[in-house]
């Protein structure tokens, strides 16, 4: 009995053991199956090598860095801390409860047909001919997606984009979206000097005429220009131009600054040359001229048979605009063309407000050891940090440029934030901003007096 009864054992303790195996087994057969599965379905399902490795933008970084350290004052965002002109807002408001169901429902997909007529009303006069509202303009989801369009709609595989430097940084991602390729062209100061203006920075022409060959279908031009504040002058754009004409390129003229230019400087669209017309495809934002950045309109005008292409892409893509936005941006058009000759038009007025806070923040960042650019146009400031760098330690910081190290260290210890330039630049061109940071000025005269507060007592410690 005994001995039936350890044999019993030995042999469930031996079956126990076999199965303890057979499922070691099987668990690392599973582990082996599912890593091989995985790893499939990670080289199946990766980021189109078209984005790169997926990296975060600036904006994504910086929005996360004054989450986490809230810094005392944002500079870095390019958008206004204080309210818009009432009758925009209110107009936002009424149509949304008014009388009119419609209002709230789609609306035609290529732009709300009161819109477009009153940006043809804007326009039209400023570019010398009539504009068709119907088939030559687009209204867009912001000036990001009639960016967007106009190069998906226009650059196909192997074509070439001349982009000048700094740049909007969607411009590059959008023209490798197309298949196409980015060649670069840098602004350079033409010198260091204490008083520097935007104007200071200057394409050297017979590089840009380099760039120019067979392959080359568009040219991306940004005037008045993010971050440099540059509104480039007569003879530049007819630089541009006449290289546009001779090798029959088309010029993406991104001008959402068009409004914030500050005397005696002035805007001049690249449409108005003699020639460029029928090769240029413009584009603006209700975000920058009514000082509502959220509402996300944006709008591109030219030719009928170059915006057909954008239509194409938009019609595909969001295909129609949020309806009362873009009847609220018509009314407030309406209001401002109303007022046209008086100086209390905000298309005028904008940039009377603004000058005060550009000279202040100037003066600020002067007086504090920075040097800065000062614009000729938009809002923001690019300033050269170098002559502090004996008073911050960057070390701390493990990025790869030196402006992102000295933004996020001065952020952290001064508590104003403000953006990292080679955000702008192309790899091989990236040393060419690692020496500046960028502030913006649209905001509160409180808070830019903050900022002067905040940076005096930094130096103060130094």
């Amino acid at each position: 009995m005994m001995f039936s009864w350890r044999q019993a054992f030995v042999s469930v303790a031996r079956s126990s053991a076999d199965q303890k195996t057979v499922r070691r087994i099987n668990f690392k057969k599973v582990i082996a199956y599912q890593k091989r599965t995985s790893s499939s379905m990670a080289d199946k399902f990766k980021l189109p090598s078209r984005y790169g490795a997926g990296e975060k933008s600036v904006w994504v970084e910086y929005i996360q860095l004054a989450a986490e350290y809230k810094p005392a004052v944002n500079l870095g965002q390019g958008f206004p801390d204080y309210p818009a002109p009432d009758h925009v807002t209110k107009a936002l408001a009424e149509i949304t409860t008014g009388d009119n169901p419609l209002l709230n429902q789609y609306t035609r997909g290529f732009g709300h047909p009161r819109l477009v007529q009153n940006l043809s009303k804007v326009y039209s006069p400023l570019i010398g001919r009539q504009i068709d509202p119907i088939n030559e303009i687009l209204v867009s989801s912001g000036a990001y997606e009639a960016l967007f369009s106009a190069i998906l709609g226009h650059v196909d595989h192997g074509d070439e984009v001349i982009v000048i430097e700094p740049y909007f940084d969607c411009y590059d991602y959008m023209i490798t979206s197309a298949g196409g390729k980015t060649r670069f062209i840098a602004l350079k100061p033409k010198s260091h000097s204490e008083n520097m203006t935007s104007a200071d920075w200057v394409l050297d022409e017979k590089e840009l005429v380099s760039l120019f060959n067979d392959k080359t279908k568009m040219l991306i031009l940004n005037t008045p220009h993010n971050p440099l504040g540059k509104v480039f002058s007569q003879s530049e754009l007819e630089m541009i131009a006449n290289l546009c004409k001779k090798h029959n390129v088309l010029c993406l003229s991104d001008e959402v600054y068009e409004w914030m230019v500050y005397k005696p400087h002035k805007h001049i669209r690249i449409a108005t040359l003699p020639g460029m017309w029928e090769r240029t495809i413009t584009v603006g934002s209700a975000g920058k001229t009514f000082s509502v950045t959220g509402w996300k309109i944006g709008w591109a005008y030219g030719p009928a048979e170059l915006i057909r292409n954008l239509q194409v892409v938009h019609q595909n893509c969001v295909y129609t605009c949020v309806t009362p936005v873009q009847e609220a941006v018509a009314r407030s058009f309406e209001f401002e063309l109303a007022r046209y000759n008086s100086p209390d038009c905000y298309f005028f007025s904008l940039a009377t407000e603004l000058l005060p806070k550009r000279d202040f923040l100037v003066k600020t960042l002067r007086d504090n050891g920075f040097n800065p650019t000062v614009p000729d146009g938009g809002y923001f400031i690019i300033a050269d940090w170098t002559k502090l760098a004996n008073k911050i330690d960057l070390s701390t910081e493990p990025d790869k440029y030196k402006d992102y190290k000295f933004t996020k260290k001065f952020a952290k210890e001064a508590g104003v934030l403000a953006i990292p330039p080679t955000a702008f630049y192309s790899e091989p061109h990236k040393h060419l901003g690692e020496d500046y940071a960028r502030f913006c000025f649209i905001k509160k005269d409180e808070n830019l007096q903050l900022t002067e507060k905040l940076i005096r007592e930094w130096n103060a410690k130094k």
